[in-house]
């Protein structure tokens, strides 16, 4: 299993704005960056679970490639969760704030 395209989305160093792309200058929104991860984790569960398909079929001679398969798609899905909570944190402590 390919597990190239997990990775999330990195802003350029070179320029000064974060939501910016590295390999052009078009200005990404946030919406387009959460589908993309999203879109990416998707992908990595699905990987995992054609691996389980194809070792319980038994056409997987390596069962090394699925156990990695899975835990891949573990770390991936708990770092999203992670994001995901520190997110809605932030959001409830603006929503505190006193204006």
């Amino acid at each position: 299993m390919n597990l190239e395209g997990v990775s999330l989305p990195t802003a350029s160093a070179t320029t000064n704005n974060p939501l910016r792309r590295a390999d052009s200058s078009v200005a990404v929104s946030f919406g387009d960056m959460v589908r993309t991860t999203i879109d990416a984790l998707n992908r990595s569960q699905k990987g995992a679970e054609m691996e389980v398909a194809r070792a319980i079929a038994g056409e997987s001679p390596d069962l090394h490639q699925t156990i990695i398969a899975l835990q891949a798609a573990d770390l991936n899905f708990q770092f999203a969760l992670q994001v995901r909570n520190k997110l809605i944190g932030a959001y409830e402590e603006i929503m505190r704030m006193q204006v």
